[in-house]
């Protein structure tokens, strides 16, 4: 050991060596997918961020819809995109699933309406023909605010207005629809303003409630007083001036039309608010016909043909309309045997103003009868010499049989009486057949012979010498005549003054007997009195039925 120290050298000055370790740095290849990483993640939550909301439309067929192409359009203005098209489990509709952009759930609410934009021809004109080269889109009007929602059913039409057009709504109630249809115009002396937006039918069936929708500024035009009426065709009228032909539009003949305004004889009103309910009238002549909301129906019963009475005929009283006819039927009685034909009619016994207090207990069944019982009956008269059309008038007849209201049906029953016409036939009948009954051929006989002894007493040589022998005596009492007032006349003024003598007596010789033959004479004038009422009655009789002469008066009576 002391031998190597010695043999190994001794370094003296040197410096110490310095032992270091080496440090261990991250490779540049583990940056890259660090990297890849944040930008995946910023790119995932800007994804995330930035994602609209996701709903579905349920459509009938998916026309002109491709999934990951077809756009979703509000003012021609992408706010979304069609991601994928299905069908629902039934098969009876297609289910679209779409996305929107960013901040839409705003406007995406129970009252967003979704509709395919596609090239349409319709009544109302042509419309989508843009989507012809760019392809068919979905249109989306946002509606009104509500409830938010993610799930909606599509319009197979689209709407003829959207929520953003100025304006107001209205409703009207009519009977029927019509030739209307969803499109129609609405019309302010004669100026297109407003369409007719939907129609339906009330759950019970009796009325139909169109919505129509008026421009701004011309919805202002609409007052609380405004009256409605179809325009739909040609209103043809036939009066006094002639034939008058009336028409909105060339369009109202094709798909019919609306129009309003407030009636001449009337102040404006205040000014509609929205959703108002009015009347849609049939026509505008009957805007200015006042309607009344109590109705009555009435039955009335024929026995003679009604052709001519049509279903909304008028029903007149003293030649004022106080109703309608609603229905014509047939009835067959087996037990006599007989045909009848049951009319019902719908009156507006409002139309009547009473002059005056109705004494008290004085209901409408009272008041009616009391009207029967003096005459008041149904009747069928021709309405038009034109068209033959008939009308059912009601009208005091004092000479009419005695009756009276049925109360125990359904609807009371009306008395009626025959039309003028089959009572004149119905006479003609039973005199024709008296007149069959008279010996009409020994009557000509014995009137052949009258005429034939006539002519032979006419000819005769008789006669001719009868007449010479009474014209030579005319010519002797002329001559009489003229010795009388020559001899005679001085004669005849001495017999008249002792005439007026006589007659002086007379008088006195009368006043004489007026104590005893006064009471027999009065009542025999009393008796004349009498006699004379007599014939008055049966005068008046006569007056009121001629026929009388003919068939006697008990057959009167019985008819």
């Amino acid at each position: 050991m002391s031998n190597a120290k010695k043999d190994k050298p001794e370094l003296k000055g040197l410096p110490e060596p310095e032992i270091q370790t080496k440090k261990r740095r991250i490779s540049i290849v583990w940056l890259v997918p660090l990297v890849a990483l944040a930008i995946g993640g910023w790119l995932v939550y800007k994804a995330i961020s930035e994602k609209g909301p996701t709903v579905t439309i349920t459509f009938k067929s998916a026309e002109g819809l491709e999934a990951g192409k077809t756009k979703i359009k509000y003012k021609d203005v992408e706010v979304g995109r069609v991601d994928s098209i299905v069908l629902s489990k039934d098969l009876s509709h297609v289910i679209v699933k779409a996305e929107f952009v960013k901040g839409s759930k705003n406007y995406l609410s129970q009252n967003t309406r979704f509709w395919v934009v596609r090239a349409r021809v319709a009544a109302g004109g042509v419309s989508g023909l843009g989507t012809l080269f760019s392809g068919a889109y979905i249109g989306v009007d946002p509606g009104k605010p509500g409830t938010p929602a993610t799930h909606f059913e599509g319009l197979e039409v689209p709407p003829v207005v959207t929520t953003d057009l100025p304006g107001s709504h209205f409703v009207l109630r009519a009977a029927s629809l019509g030739s209307l249809n969803v499109g129609a115009p609405v019309y302010f002396r004669r100026i297109e303003v407003g369409q007719v937006i939907s129609y339906q039918l009330d759950e019970d069936g009796q009325a139909v409630t169109v919505k129509v929708f008026v421009h701004d500024p011309h919805h202002s035009l609409v007052r609380k007083n405004t009256r409605f009426w179809s325009a739909s065709g040609l209103d043809v009228a036939i009066g006094a001036e002639g034939i008058r032909v009336d028409t909105e539009s060339f369009v109202t003949l094709m798909i019919g039309g609306i129009a309003f305004d407030t009636p001449a004889n009337m102040e404006p009103g205040e000014p509609a608010e929205e959703n108002d309910v009015f009347d849609l009238y049939k026509n505008r002549d009957s805007i200015s016909e006042t309607t009344y909301a109590h109705k009555e129906k009435w039955l009335l019963k024929f026995d003679s043909g009604v052709r001519g009475l049509q279903i909304g005929a008028p029903v007149e009283f003293l030649g004022i309309l106080i109703g309608q006819v609603l229905d014509v039927n047939l009835e067959f009685d087996v037990d006599k045997v007989a045909f009848s034909i049951p009319v019902l009619i719908e009156l507006e016994p409002d139309r009547i103003k009473f002059i005056g207090e109705m004494p008290e207990g004085a209901e409408n069944q009272k008041v009616m009868d009391y009207l029967v019982s003096k005459g008041m009956r149904a009747q069928l008269k021709t309405g038009s010499l034109i068209t033959g059309q008939l009308l059912v008038a009601i009208d005091m007849h004092p000479e009419a049989p005695p009756a009276k209201i049925n109360w125990e049906g359904r609807y009371p029953e009306f008395p009626t009486v025959p039309t003028a016409m089959a009572e004149i036939t119905t006479n003609l009948t039973q005199l024709l057949k008296k007149l069959e009954k008279l010996p009409l051929e020994q009557i000509g006989n014995d009137l052949r012979d009258t005429v034939a002894g006539a002519k032979r007493l006419i000819n005769s040589a008789e006669l001719e010498s009868s007449i010479r022998a009474l014209n030579e005596t005319l010519d002797q009492a002329q001559k009489f005549v003229a010795a009388l007032n020559k001899g005679v006349a001085p004669e005849l003024k001495t017999a008249v003054s002792n005439l007026d003598a006589a007659l002086i007596q007379a008088e006195k010789l009368t006043k004489s007997l007026n104590s005893n033959v006064a009471p027999q004479l009065d009542r025999t004038l009393r008796e004349l009195q009498a006699a004379a009422r007599s014939i008055k009655v049966w005068a008046a009789y006569l007056e009121r039925n001629p026929e009388a002469l003919i068939r006697g008066k008990g057959q009167s009576k019985k008819r």
